[in-house]
């Protein structure tokens, strides 16, 4: 019988893991066989590592994995895709916003055949500002990375064990692990759901890490970047040429004397802003390759407590 895992990575959701577990015990456990359920804590300074023990004490097939320190969603993930057992295995966030139900869905696609099943967001009953911000990040993404991104984007996906082994063998950090399961190319399908909006808990979703997201899978996945720094240094190019001659024509033709400290100090101060965009931009890429060659780990796991034996035969 095939085994599927649940991957839960846990940020400051004390207050929603039991509710989590609950809701998936009540909808699906129940019938999806053989599976695990695999709490990785990024981390969390809340109680959330001494929730998930108490919820490995009601359920023998729950296994805990706790990182030294937050290391982030992406570590979090391949943490816990690396340390199940399943032959294929389902990432779940723990904040309540996407059905329990759809990972029946997903499993039974994976049964016919396909690699990797997204779960996709067809609608999102959230704030309208996030939504717009959310669709926005979609479209650069399917526009200037993948095309194959949905364009409701996914949070949640499902992957098999061979996608697994070929995450686990890239080992890239400041990148986005979505899009690293996109890459891979394997046979993909959707099932699409509506995401609910947070009524518990507070989101650790900050700008800071919103921007990060944004320029992780940008810079890991696309030459855009740099293709957009050389088309902007032709095109200021050009435009300096133009007025050059425009300048040389306006002295000769109609004796207009080459002045003006006003417009060469915008010229300068234009062109002076575009450069040190580019030095930005270029700094990214010196610092993500630096931070590939120091060849650090993603993530460090400082323990692992892993499913419990039952105790006698009739135990559930």
């Amino acid at each position: 019988m095939s085994k599927i895992s649940i991957v839960v990575p846990v940020y400051y959701n004390a207050d929603t893991l039991e509710l989590l577990y609950r809701d998936m015990k009540e909808k699906i456990l129940g019938e999806l066989g053989d599976y695990e359920i695999v709490f990785v804590d990024d981390g969390s300074g809340d109680d959330s590592w001494q929730v998930m023990q108490r919820l490995r004490e009601t359920d023998t097939k729950v296994k805990l994995v706790k990182l030294s320190r937050n290391f982030g969603e992406h570590a979090a993930l391949l943490a816990g895709l690396s340390a199940c057992s399943g032959d294929c295995a389902v990432t779940k966030q723990a904040d309540l916003q996407e059905d329990s139900r759809i990972i029946l869905e997903m499993y039974d696609s994976w049964k016919r055949g396909n690699k990797v099943v997204l779960a996709v967001r067809k609608e999102r009953k959230e704030n309208p500002v996030k939504v717009f911000f959310a669709n926005l990040y979609y479209s650069l993404i399917r526009k200037i990375v993948n095309k194959n991104m949905p364009a409701g984007g996914c949070d949640c996906y499902l992957v098999d064990r061979k996608v697994i082994e070929v995450l686990e063998r890239l080992d890239e950090k400041n990148s986005s692990l979505t899009l690293q399961v996109l890459w891979a190319g394997f046979r993909t399908d959707m099932i699409y759901f509506v995401r609910q909006d947070r009524e518990i808990g507070k989101s650790r979703w900050t700008l800071s890490k919103k921007v990060k997201l944004v320029m992780d899978s940008v810079m890991s996945f696309s030459y855009f970047p740099l293709r957009f720094m050389s088309g902007l240094g032709i095109l200021f190019n050009i435009l300096a040429a133009v007025l050059f001659v425009d300048v040389i024509i306006e002295k000769f033709t109609r004796g207009t004397p080459i002045e003006g400290w006003a417009s060469l100090m915008c010229v300068i101060l234009c062109a002076s802003g575009v450069i040190m965009l580019m030095l930005g931009i270029l700094g990214e890429y010196i610092w993500r390759t630096l931070d590939a060659a120091r060849t650090r780990p993603p993530y460090i796991v400082d323990e692992v407590l892993e499913q419990r034996q039952k105790e006698n035969p009739d135990e559930t």
